[in-house]
């Protein structure tokens, strides 16, 4: 027995139709940091996708540990040309619990966005280096490869801060260009990435 929607065969016999989008993820390229100054992921170099094959790309990070205390992990972005200094405008805000239960926090951080800069984007900030402090989270980054539109990102993440804090962090923006993005650099903001893996996927195709 067939599924068939507007004329167009989506399931015969239990199978799926291979030109039906499944919205599966495919994993593109992984990166480990060993005192890492920066991880990057660039169109059509080391395997690295970043073009009109997938819609979007999906980066995980876990433990993002520094090699410098109270430091701070950032992205940015390459439009083409050999510098990442893609012009954004990004909005964030965060939530932090202490261990001691004694302090709370809830706010945006207007230090931490950018109206149309060019600089880097803060996504976590304050890791610790104690042996069990890092960073985990997430970053989606929606057709890199447009020439029309700007390129809209989003980050979520959390982590162990250098003072005993649990802190969530939200950021979201876009790249205010219309050249393909083809570039993204992972840095701290002092010293080097000691470890962590980041695992970039394309989702769909």
């Amino acid at each position: 027995m067939a599924v068939i929607s507007n004329g167009t065969t989506l399931i015969d016999n239990g199978t799926l139709d291979g030109a039906i989008p499944t919205g599966k993820m495919t994993l593109i390229k992984t990166l480990t940091a060993s005192s890492s100054a920066t991880l990057s992921f660039v169109d059509g170099a080391s395997d690295v996708v970043l073009d009109d094959t997938y819609d979007e790309y999906v980066f995980k990070f876990y433990n993002m540990h520094p090699s410098n205390d109270n430091t701070s992990f950032m992205t940015n972005f390459r439009d083409g040309e050999s510098a990442y200094d893609a012009t954004k405008t990004t909005t964030i805000f965060r939530s932090g619990h202490n261990e001691s239960d004694s302090a709370t926090q809830l706010g945006y951080l207007t230090g931490y966005d950018l109206a149309q800069g060019t600089g880097v984007q803060y996504l976590y900030e304050g890791i610790g280096t104690d042996n069990d402090q890092s960073c985990s989270g997430t970053m989606t980054l929606y057709n890199p490869s447009s020439t029309t539109f700007v390129k809209h990102f989003i980050s979520n993440f959390t982590g162990y801060r250098y003072n005993e804090y649990t802190a969530h962090w939200f950021v979201a923006g876009y790249c205010n260009v219309t050249a393909a993005i083809d570039g993204v650099q992972f840095t701290m903001s002092s010293g080097n990435i000691d470890s962590g893996v980041i695992k970039l996927y394309g989702i769909g195709g």
